[in-house]
């Protein structure tokens, strides 16, 4: 089987807007991930193995499986490469980006990397609700940083009164210009909607009986999955009839507001590609990789659209009508697909 990238998400927002809450509510939910955590600002990260990592560029190796690291950007590259090793067995990478720093020069450089076991994982973007006026008024470029997000964490709505808190929330979802916007106090957010839970357990899954802080790890995520779960839906569509290339292509241009991820396996039945591909986007982004079928193994679509507000009839009757058979005389209807497509 072949190993898919590690998602690297990078974690923006001005100071004090909850960036290392977030890093925090993610480090102690791991979901049996092993986390590799960039931190190009020092905040209050809750994990006293960090104190000894004061200096730039230098790794530390924790017990509970989280990998941390202080870097300046000018090593983040380099940095990346190193925890991507197969030797380091991360699963997700989060980079904790400055508070004063412009995230799209991080997003380019892991764009254009050539690491072929590094995958895009998004660019989150925090913002404080109880300051957000103030904080739009010292940094007007923060209008931009949400158009350029691919998801947005309206934080520390448990600051404001109700009114304000939907105000804010219309507000910037507007500014957010359809990017997915979701409410949260604490950076409190569930992991799966950031990572896949169910690929890193099936990786780390094996045959022996659960410790005590397994036990207590399952008991936490069951009593606040369902309320962090609720913060986000998820849409399933599974089809036996071969997607139209073209018409995929559109809906992927134009996706309905809120979709922040998609994953999952796409049947062209195409003649010359009748292999397996697998989607993956993230805001804009869009990346297939090209596999073969396993042995009797159904050819059909399976698809999951995950998102904040999403219209679920809507996204299902789009993908719907993605479905035909392509015209058999249209020998470049993969073209648009294999330009987003990684063997």
């Amino acid at each position: 089987m072949v190993r898919q990238p590690i998602p690297v998400i990078i974690v923006a927002g001005f100071l004090g807007s909850g960036k290392t809450s977030l890093l925090n509510h993610l480090l102690r939910n791991p979901q049996g991930a092993r986390i590799g955590v960039v931190v190009n600002d020092f905040g209050q990260i809750n994990i006293d193995a960090l104190s000894v990592a004061g200096q730039v560029d230098s790794t530390v190796s924790l017990g509970n499986g989280c990998l941390c690291c202080a870097v300046d950007a000018s090593g983040l590259d380099d940095l990346l490469a190193r925890l991507a090793r197969p030797s380091s067995d991360i699963d997700v990478i989060v980079i904790e980006a400055s508070g004063l720093a412009d995230p799209r020069g991080m997003v380019r450089l892991l764009l254009n990397s050539t690491n072929p076991r590094l995958g895009y994982g998004g660019l989150v973007e925090v913002v404080d609700a109880a300051e957000f006026d103030r904080t739009r008024q010292r940094h007007p470029e923060l209008d931009q940083h949400l158009r350029f997000a691919d998801l947005v964490l309206l934080n520390k709505t448990d600051r404001v009164a109700e009114a304000d808190r939907d105000r804010l929330l219309a507000l910037v979802r507007e500014l957010a210009d359809g990017k997915p916007v979701l409410p949260t106090a604490h950076g409190r957010v569930d992991p799966s909607l950031l990572f896949d839970r169910e690929s890193v357990r099936q990786r780390r899954e094996t045959a022996r009986q659960l410790s005590f802080d397994d036990l207590l790890a399952d008991s936490h995520h069951d009593d606040c999955h369902e309320h962090l779960h609720a913060a986000y839906q998820s849409v399933s569509f599974t089809a036996d009839e071969p997607v139209d290339p073209r018409a995929l292509m559109r809906f992927l241009d134009a996706r309905p507001a809120g979709v922040y991820r998609m994953k999952g396996q796409v049947h062209f039945g195409v003649p010359g590609h009748e292999q397996k591909f697998t989607l993956h986007t993230v805001g804009d982004f869009l990346r297939f990789h090209r596999s073969r079928w396993a042995r009797g193994e159904p050819r059909r679509t399976q698809l999951v659209v995950i998102g904040s507000g999403l219209d679920g009839d809507r996204v299902r009757d789009d993908l719907e009508a993605c479905l035909g058979e392509p015209d058999a005389a249209d020998e470049h209807s993969m073209l648009d697909v294999l330009k987003y497509t990684r063997s």
